[in-house]
């Protein structure tokens, strides 16, 4: 009993260390960028990760379900995770071009795409009861996504390089935490892989069941609209007057952290469809929110932003997690960051900068 209760206190701490390495850089990228001259790279700067999660997280997946234990795949993303935002920061800081600069962002974005999969992945595998013990374990996650953005502010860097050097710490540590995951081989094949199995697109074929198809492309759709909640709203609050923007911003969490601990006992009694549902409810009635331009109704919008994301994309991922072969977690797991984070919010991100 105690050694499991010490196991999902680890796998806790893992989704806690690598939200809070992923928000120190995130959140108030936009903030850093224009506090350094760089909005003209903004929409690139952004669309480089939709762009980086069609590239590495497929990839990254297929590895972990068939080569490597994805412990030990998460130990080097955070490695590389860490020198790449480490080289963000000196380059913001030592003023080198916008393009080296974007470079290096792109950069960072190809370990930052696929390691969310690669974290989910290992947390999902270790759990017994997936619907009752994944709510509790990933509100860390938020949490953790909360302590990043309140570690910026509180270090004033919410317009400073000093949130990179921040994460890159934040990603270092994540590596470190890996040494005390037990290592969970994947299934040994005796058969050759084809080119695009290596590659992890055989992932696709998932996408031929009609409810997975579903699940997949609502997932999309709904990051669509949400690509211009994180480039816009930091900035949106400065110009109510709010300069601690990145700690604001954790009022979504707050309501993403009551979310979670109650999924488990709403997946107990509400169908999945429903609770999708309610969840694009709720993104809908937070950009209404937003749109009335006042402190009080922009914070109310980020409060309900939490909720919103919680209903579709996490119980998107125990479905995934649910249905799907256990030799496939990791692909499945990717193939939905690839959707979500990539064609959804790519599109976003072009859509947005155009409007």
């Amino acid at each position: 009993m105690l050694k499991d209760l010490l196991h999902r206190l680890e796998l806790a701490a893992l989704f806690f260390s690598v939200a809070a390495a992923m928000a120190m850089w995130m959140v108030p990228m936009s903030i850093i960028l224009q506090a350094h001259s760089l909005e003209s790279i903004r929409t690139f700067a952004f669309s480089s990760f939709a762009i980086a999660t069609f590239i590495s997280p497929l990839f990254v997946g297929a590895l972990s379900d068939r080569n490597i234990s994805p412990v030990k795949a998460m130990r080097w993303n955070a490695i590389g995770a860490a020198i790449s935002i480490f080289l963000v920061g000196v380059c913001i800081k030592t003023q080198m071009p916008r393009l080296l600069v974007l470079a290096t962002i792109f950069i960072h974005a190809l370990f930052y795409a696929p390691a969310w999969g690669i974290a989910s992945t290992i947390v999902l595998t270790q759990l017994t009861d997936v619907p009752k013990q994944f709510g509790s374990i990933r509100a860390m996650a938020t949490i953790g996504w909360m302590a990043g953005c309140w570690i910026v502010s509180i270090l004033c860097g919410d317009g400073s390089h000093t949130a990179t050097f921040a994460s890159a710490v934040g990603w270092l540590f994540v590596a470190l935490l890996t040494k005390e995951l037990p290592l969970v081989e994947p299934p040994k094949t005796s058969a050759p892989l084809k080119w695009y199995e290596q590659l992890g697109l055989d992932s696709l074929k998932l996408l031929k069941n009609r409810d997975h198809l579903m699940i997949y492309l609502t997932g999309t759709l709904f990051c669509i609209p949400v690509a211009a909640f994180y480039p816009f709203t930091p900035l949106h609050l400065r110009s109510l007057g709010l300069e601690h923007a990145s700690g604001w911003m954790t009022l979504g969490q707050v309501s993403e952290v009551f979310a979670m601990f109650t999924l488990s006992w709403i997946l107990s009694r509400i169908r999945i469809k429903w609770i999708i549902a309610a969840g694009l409810f709720f993104g809908v009635l937070r950009f209404l929110l937003c749109s009335w331009n006042t402190v009080l109704t922009v914070l109310g919008g980020i409060f309900l932003h939490g909720v919103s994301l919680t209903y579709v994309t996490i119980t998107a991922q125990v479905y995934v997690d649910q249905r799907v072969n256990p030799g496939w977690r990791a692909r499945a797991q990717s193939l939905l960051t690839v959707m979500n984070s990539g064609v959804g919010n790519l599109t976003g991100y072009f859509f947005t900068s155009w409007w």
